[in-house]
């Protein structure tokens, strides 16, 4: 299983970028513009692929490893399949070049061609858009999300833009595929359709600028494990404004009945408003997601969390005691920021298999090599990380350098939109 995830997503690409290519392999051209074709097509593969991966689909991300792997596989190909797409026009002009500058140029210029070269320029210009969002981190979600929409509106004229060339096949099928994709994307996710209702039953200050949510089902509750994630869009209440987008939250406790209770941290916007919301406010849950803690062997185990990234670790501590012996590492910047560090503390007096570490490290980094146990002590062990994306990359340097095989570093970090 653990070798099928990993290929799961290298091959669905490679097969939707091989396809296109040899169904529509150019024969009896010149060598550039033979490449140009090529390049074009894989592009347009390419960008198939990434539509496919930024699906929020609980069964299709179980069976990929993931949907922060979705994702960071869905920024990788869309980057790629935008400079094939860029390099298209250009070896197809290299194929008038030099002999022909004028028709090089002509072959590039928007402004001597007609309707398909101005959507295929447009296109590309759609596509630079929506790739520049994801490195614009800073602004707000809403504006976020619509400026990286034009990503699949990229997509869909870039293939109007081959149909405007007279080629049908493979595009309508590629086209058919697209428009599934983004459309199930609108209306199945963005817009709430797959997600299930729930209700705020109650809202528990747990830290400095943390609250914990209880959502109650109103119909079939969503399966969910300890360590997976949700993602949730709160709605308007009697005196709480809504925020209807969906962000994820990490489940910090599983109820029999189907309750579920999410931490939730003020780093933006949405977050700062959930701070005040009341009981009896409307909310829709879509998951759940993640393979943090899934699977997890007999050997023994190092957790290590860092501020809000303890709330999947509690989630398992809450369902019962451990059956492997398990040292946890809390990092917190100061005691008031240590959410859940009482109950904690009374779980690991009560679980002989648990060993807790709680240290407020202020706004310095930790010590990592007085915290980490030495090389032979992380011998056989299994190291699963959660926290902010600065602490993750300096723990697992640390393990590394300890002698721990990425095999062994299960992280989990919160880089997700």
């Amino acid at each position: 299983m653990f070798l099928f995830r990993r290929l799961s997503i290298p091959l669905i690409v490679l097969a939707a970028t091989a396809g296109p290519v040899y169904w529509a392999f150019p024969e009896g051209l010149s060598a550039a513009r033979s490449v140009g074709i090529v390049l074009g097509w894989a592009g347009c593969g390419l960008l198939l692929a990434s539509l496919l991966l930024m699906l929020r689909e609980t069964g299709l991300a179980c069976r990929l490893g993931g949907l922060e792997r979705m994702y960071r596989w869905h920024h990788h190909v869309g980057m790629a399949a935008y400079v094939l797409l860029l390099t298209h026009p250009l070896a197809l002009a290299a194929d008038a070049w030099p002999g022909a500058t004028l028709l090089a140029w002509q072959t590039l210029s928007p402004f001597s061609q007609g309707p398909p070269v101005w959507l295929g320029w447009l296109s590309l210009l759609l596509l630079m858009l929506g790739l520049a969002t994801t490195f614009a981190t800073r602004i707000p979600y809403r504006s976020w999300r619509w400026l990286h929409l034009s990503l699949g509106i990229g997509v869909l004229l870039g293939l109007w833009h081959l149909l405007q060339l007279g080629i049908e096949e493979p595009v309508l099928p590629i086209l058919a595929l697209a428009a599934l994709f983004l459309g199930w994307r609108l209306i199945g996710e963005d817009s709430g359709l797959a997600a299930r209702p729930y209700l705020v039953q109650s809202a528990t200050p747990v830290a400095d600028e943390m609250v914990e949510i209880t959502l109650k089902p109103l119909a079939e509750p969503i399966a969910v494990k300890a360590g997976q994630f949700v993602l949730v869009a709160f709605f308007a209440g009697p005196t709480f404004r809504g925020c209807g987008e969906f962000h994820p939250f990490t489940v910090s406790a599983i109820g029999l009945d189907g309750h579920i209770r999410i931490g939730v941290k003020a780093l933006g916007d949405c977050t700062r408003r959930l701070q005040g919301i009341e009981p009896g406010v409307p909310a829709r849950v879509h998951g759940a997601f993640g393979t943090f803690l899934a699977e997890r062997p007999a050997a023994a185990q190092l957790w290590l969390a860092g501020g809000i990234g303890i709330t999947p670790f509690l989630a398992l501590l809450r369902a019962g005691p451990l059956s492997q012996p398990t040292t946890l590492v809390y990092l917190h910047r100061s005691p008031a920021d240590a959410a859940f560090l009482e109950e904690i503390r009374v779980l690991a007096d009560g679980d002989p298999q648990l060993s807790l570490q709680a240290l407020a490290t202020g706004s310095a980094p930790a010590d990592l090599d007085s915290l980490l146990p030495a090389a032979p002590a992380l011998a056989g062990i299994e190291c699963y990380l959660c926290g902010p994306p600065a602490m993750i990359a300096a723990v697992r340097q640390s393990l590394r350098k300890r002698g721990v095989t990425p095999r062994h570093i299960h992280f989990e970090n919160f880089g997700f939109r």
